[in-house]
């Protein structure tokens, strides 16, 4: 008996599901060892930061009244708050160069024109602006965490995005609580869930709505006149969403942008001159700094690294001017934290990492410079002190002569440097004031730590429990083992000869796997996946043609296999050229640029079509598929996905989103593939009247067409308009991939068919526009329809949305199944047999597949985990590898479940039929 036989359908199942169970622990153990939350100190700095390191004051302050420890901190400080009050203007996406320019150009024409007040303010010396470099993931929650805490935090910050959970660490707004600050928010409702009940007035919108770039922003500014006139507040808080939602919309080049950069610039102009209006010579007054969480790219999405992402603002704006002002200087987002808590004499949150932006303090004395300089260095000091078992700095030696390549001995003697300038510089007490190269001495030379200090601070990488990852990596290794030898025992054929195009499937593995050590080839994953399949394709016309001129002939199945090889090479090439995908060329002209140039008449006109040929599409491998004598079934079939076809025609038509449609297609749609899926193994005649053969294989690649159609309908009502067409097309690559396959003549082998779908909707992914970066991912999509906000709902439109390609090929796998086990038994009907013939390599090749591609991108991450591109490039990707293994783990139960069905149901009734006959 061979090792095919031995290995039954339960044996199978078992070993498979084992399997998956056991890479899902794998991976989970890999995910939690690699990103972890990222250690922070606990509790609040207080008087200590007034010190230096090691003379901590033993007072208690817990129990010091907020005014008593106000003037506590203000005497300790040596500083004066420069400011009484502070507006927080928060215009999310913002990228700075709107408003500051680029590369010491300025901004472009048409955005400068859309906020002339604020260059105004720039201009005169009243406003000082910074490019305040954003670290990723470039989404709001983390973004405004590091703006108040001055801390970085971890890369899977970007998860919890979606589900804000209240901030317990050391922050600005608990430091200014503390000293009695009466504080007010309005806009975006991330603050109330960051700092629960610390807000004594505030009106919460939420910021996931991207359709919506009007009431959003009046929402805030309608409550603007109220508290400008109101003097119970210390801290004013207003984010407005309009700007990046109009991003998501449309984009950087949006005809909304400029009339939403006007609107915010309106609002500046009223708050500016509020705090004019309202400021007294002896007092401190208001500060106006108003910040950008990150920017966008040119499509108007966010998440990545690039420069266009992290490209935010930080912009301070006063009654006065500040001195030596020098726009367009450099900053980074967690410096804001430092900055505030000294231009209000409050302590430096204790996991800071950031600098003081010394521009801003301009109106200080020198010596009150140096100051802050020193209070922000003793900070960091602290916080070096944690990552090192014993650091006293007078243990070390800091003679130039001596190499300091000792971490905390370089960062000891650096501050020992500028602490011992300082101290030279004060004790000159009467040539002080003239000496300004002593001065800039000591600036730089606190500069020079503190730049070295927060550089390492911010790229200090956790120790990750390297047995806990090994641990890991060792389970989805050996799911992988599993995986791939239960798939060789069920193909295992003695003397059985490769193909070309069967070495080339395994050789296109390999090749994603070297490429994977390269940070350009994971950036530009997309040329591989669409060469690689394209080749695969000519390989199969080549093998087509042989087999023709072998035969000596060649027959209307032969012609129907060469055009369908040759539709997929088509499509693949349109969509190709539709997106320039990846990172390094998005700048290059591409179809959809295009289109978008044209207008929305031309990609709306599109759209209508598109739905049209997927319908025509769907219809003619229908038809061509059943008998005629199954016209009935055909018609009931058009006839039940007539209605959503109509209703999506007239949502595209209208170009308006009506929530109530779109929520009725969803049901439509949702009902139809289900009852369909339920009731069609149970309503098709059990037996071809002609044939007499068994309809199983009707019933399942019925089935099979029900779900491909469901979900490209889907996809029209989902995808941005401009990818409705290569929606389309992804779909004629597949129909024609089945089409192809079910012609006979040349003999393939089932993996490799399974394989070769698999490689479509993977070039497909790309081919849609998506990336391995996060700034692709489609938010706008993820809310149509919604009319409540939900987190789980618009996590799985997000998901539906980016992984329409790989999900429609692991649909499609049920029109190309091999039936022939059914066909072929007796009454004595062994569904084992039947279920591993049939789901065998359906099953097997995608998870085997992605497991490869799991393990190896797995071990690279960790290989990689001291690159300098590991956050930005390495573990994005490996999000969208965790993505991707979902998908398929979602794609395959589908079909096994739905195959498990239909042939329990049949086999049912063949029972039920031979018992009564019997």
């Amino acid at each position: 008996m061979s090792n095919n036989n031995k290995l039954t359908c339960a044996k199978l199942t078992l070993f498979t599901v084992s399997a998956v169970i056991i890479q899902i622990i794998g991976l989970s153990l890999f995910i939690v060892g690699f990103f972890p939350v990222k250690p922070t100190l606990s509790g609040m700095s207080g008087l200590e930061s007034f010190s230096p390191p090691g003379f901590d004051p033993a007072q208690n302050i817990s129990t010091l009244p907020p005014e008593k420890l106000k003037s506590v901190y203000q005497e300790l400080s040596g500083v004066p708050p420069l400011f009484d009050r502070l507006i927080l203007m928060v215009i999310d996406g913002l990228p700075a160069e709107f408003v500051l320019g680029r590369n010491e150009k300025p901004p472009p024409k048409v955005f400068m024109e859309a906020m002339p007040y604020t260059q105004s303010l720039l201009g005169s010396g009243i406003a000082i602006g910074y490019h305040a470099k954003a670290a990723p993931p470039t989404v709001t929650m983390p973004r405004l965490k590091a703006m108040v805490s001055g801390a970085i935090g971890g890369f899977l910050d970007v998860a919890s995005n979606f589900n804000t959970q209240a901030f317990l660490d050391d922050n600005i707004i608990a430091q200014l609580r503390r000293i009695g600050w009466k504080m007010v928010m309005l806009g975006d409702e991330t603050w109330l869930k960051l700092f629960p009940n610390m807000f004594d007035r505030h009106d919460g919108v939420s910021s996931f709505f991207v359709k919506d770039t009007i009431q959003v922003d009046y929402n805030v500014s309608r409550h603007l006149d109220k508290e400008l006139g109101s003097t119970d507040w210390d801290l004013l808080i207003l984010h407005y969403l309009g700007l990046d939602h109009v991003g998501h919309i449309g984009g950087r080049n949006s005809i909304l942008m400029a009339p939403k950069l006007e609107e915010m610039d309106e609002v500046i102009k009223k708050i500016h001159s509020s705090i004019i209006q309202t400021h007294k010579v002896d007092e401190g007054g208001t500060l106006l700094m108003i910040v950008s969480d990150h920017g966008m790219t040119e499509s108007g999405n966010h998440g990545g690294s690039s420069f266009e992402e992290t490209d935010s603002l930080a912009l301070f704006a006063s009654a006065q001017k500040f001195r030596d002002v020098e726009n367009r200087k450099e900053a980074y987002q967690v410096d804001i934290a430092s900055t505030v808590a000294l231009l209000f004499g409050v302590p430096i949150p204790v996991n800071n990492v950031g600098t003081v932006m010394s521009q801003v303090f301009t109106f200080l004395e020198d010596e009150q410079q140096l100051r802050l300089l020193e209070l922000n260095s003793w900070q960091l000091l602290r916080l070096i002190q944690t990552h090192f078992s014993e650091f006293r700095c007078a243990r070390f030696s800091c003679d130039s002569s001596n190499d300091k390549t000792d971490g905390a001995e370089s960062f000891c003697c650096s501050y020992l440097a500028a602490a011992s300038l300082h101290r030279s510089w004060a004790s000159k007490n009467s040539s002080r004031s003239v000496d300004e190269d002593g001065y800039m001495s000591v600036v730089l030379a606190y500069r020079d730590f503190l730049g070295t200090a927060s550089e390492w601070l911010s790229s200090r990488s956790t120790d990750k429990p390297i047995r806990l990852l090994a641990l890991g990596i060792f389970a989805m290794a050996l799911s992988c083992l599993v995986l791939t030898s239960l798939l060789f025992l069920l193909d295992q054929k003695v003397n059985s000869k490769w193909h070309l195009d069967e070495s080339f499937i395994v050789a296109v593995i390999f090749i994603l796997v070297l490429s994977m050590g390269s940070s350009s080839m994971i950036e530009e994953e997309q040329y591989i996946w669409h060469f690689m399949t394209s080749s695969l394709y000519f390989l199969l016309l080549r093998r087509t043609i042989q087999s023709i001129i072998t035969n000596g002939k060649q027959s209307r199945g032969s012609s129907d296999r060469i055009y369908s090889i040759i539709a997929v090479l088509i499509c693949g090439r349109i969509l190709r050229g539709w997106h320039q995908g990846g990172v390094n060329w998005t700048y290059l002209t591409d179809i959809s640029k295009l289109l978008e140039k044209k207008g929305t008449v031309y990609i709306n006109s599109l759209h209508l079509l598109s739905v049209i040929f997927i319908i025509v599409c769907l219809a003619f491998i229908l038809l061509a598929k059943l008998p005629k004598r199954r016209f009935s079934v055909v018609l009931l079939l058009l006839l039940v996905y007539l209605f959503p076809v109509l209703m999506i025609l007239t949502q595209i038509s209208t170009n308006q989103d009506d929530t109530r449609l779109i929520q009725m297609i969803y049901a439509l749609i949702g009902i139809s593939t289900v009852g369909i899926l339920v009731a069609l193994p149970w309503l098709m005649p059990l037996l071809d009247p002609v044939s007499k053969e068994y309809s199983f294989g009707d019933a399942v690649y019925v089935i099979g067409w029900c779900y491909v159609s469901s979900w490209s309908l889907l996809q029209m009502l989902l995808q941005q308009p401009v990818n409705s067409m290569p929606t389309a097309l992804l779909l004629v690559q597949v129909l024609a991939t089945i089409r192809y396959f079910s012609q006979g003549g040349v003999h393939i082998k089932q993996w490799v068919k399974v394989a070769s779908l698999y490689y479509v909707g993977m070039a497909g992914h790309f081919g849609l526009g998506n990336t391995n970066t996060l700034a692709t991912i489609d938010v706008a999509g993820a809310f149509i329809g919604i009319s409540s906000h939900s987190t789980i709902i618009s996590g799985i439109l997000m998901f539906i949305i980016t992984y329409a390609s790989p999900m429609l090929a692991l649909l499609s796998m049920l029109m190309d199944f091999d039936v022939r086990a059914f066909a072929n038994s007796d009454e004595n009907v062994d569904l084992g047999h039947i279920l591993k013939m049939t789901l065998g390599y359906p099953c097997l090749v995608p998870l085997v597949l992605n497991s490869i591609l799991l393990v190896a991108y797995t071990i690279v991450l960790l290989l990689m985990r001291n690159h300098l591109f590991v956050w930005s490039v390495f573990s994005p990707k490996y999000m969208y590898v965790c993505a991707t293994t979902v998908c398929v783990y979602i794609g395959v139960s589908i079909v096994a479940l739905s195959v498990t069905y239909t042939c329990v149901v049949f086999a049912t009734r063949r029972k039920l039929k031979c018992s009564t006959s019997g």
